[in-house]
């Protein structure tokens, strides 16, 4: 049986990130994309099309099903905290992608079969609330000279590891 993901992003701010990423959900299989914050949707406030979501996405905005978790103005920490909690209940583990002194390595760590993952922003990471919330907390190993990846490359390497 396949396992069954959900993602988060927090506060990523790129519209091609964003319209790249849900491509990547769709090719991956991925139920549910929610975009927190100051994450830019399909669909702005005026009911416009993002021309570079729609562009780098190539029309999977209309077959990933996604959510909206607060506004463009905030974080909308609280809003993604009750969403993680109601993931939670619903039997997903939460998996922060981080780097930090606690985390995984990503080819060493054991996947549960209903999973939401977040990533953060390329510069400040995930939100300190969300990092605290997640039940594990794992990173992409790094050999080079740079010790990340864009974000929809993170996504991408994770989504695909994760159907091993």
């Amino acid at each position: 049986m396949s396992p069954q993901r959900v993602v988060m992003l927090d506060n990523i701010r790129s519209a091609h990130n964003v319209g790249s990423i849900f491509r990547t959900c769709d090719g991956a299989g991925v139920e549910k994309l929610y975009l927190i914050g100051t994450t830019p949707t399909p669909v702005d406030r005026f009911g416009r099309v993002q021309p570079e979501i729609a562009k780098t996405s190539l029309g999977a905005t209309e077959s990933v099903a996604w959510e909206q978790i607060g506004s463009a103005e905030s974080l909308s920490t609280q809003t993604a905290v009750a969403e993680i909690e109601s993931l939670k209940q619903a039997g997903y583990a939460i998996v922060a992608v981080e780097q930090t002194p606690q985390s995984v390595s990503l080819t060493s760590w054991q996947q549960p079969q209903k999973v939401c993952f977040i990533f953060g922003t390329e510069r400040g990471g995930l939100q300190p609330e969300l990092l605290q919330i997640a039940d594990h907390i794992i990173d992409i190993p790094m050999h080079g000279q740079k010790d990340s990846l864009n974000v929809s490359v993170s996504v991408g390497v994770v989504l695909y590891q994760s159907l091993r």
